[in-house]
């Protein structure tokens, strides 16, 4: 089951995201269930949020999987959806 994390950063954290990036990459590779991720980028380009695919079995799956995202566990993102998405090109 594909599901799309769509997560917003708080105002003003970027250096939160900057000291959690390599524990957060690390995660997205180890983890074995990302099928693409790249951060959200404002007007200026920086980033401000984060887009994950991830390839697991059930919406549970994917809560716990952002759940344990080193970026959530460091309280970076103002909000989290999971929403079922569906691969078409």
């Amino acid at each position: 089951m594909l599901i799309a994390l769509i997560a917003r950063d708080h105002p003003g954290a970027l250096q939160t995201r900057l000291d959690n990036r390599d524990a957060h990459i690390a995660y997205l590779k180890e983890t074995g269930v990302v099928s693409q991720a790249g951060p959200l980028l404002n007007d200026e380009g920086e980033m401000v949020g984060s887009l994950v695919i991830l390839d697991v079995e059930d919406m549970e799956a994917a809560q716990e999987w952002a759940n344990n995202d080193p970026y959530a566990q460091a309280e970076l993102f103002s909000g989290v959806e999971l929403i079922p998405w569906k691969k078409v090109i």
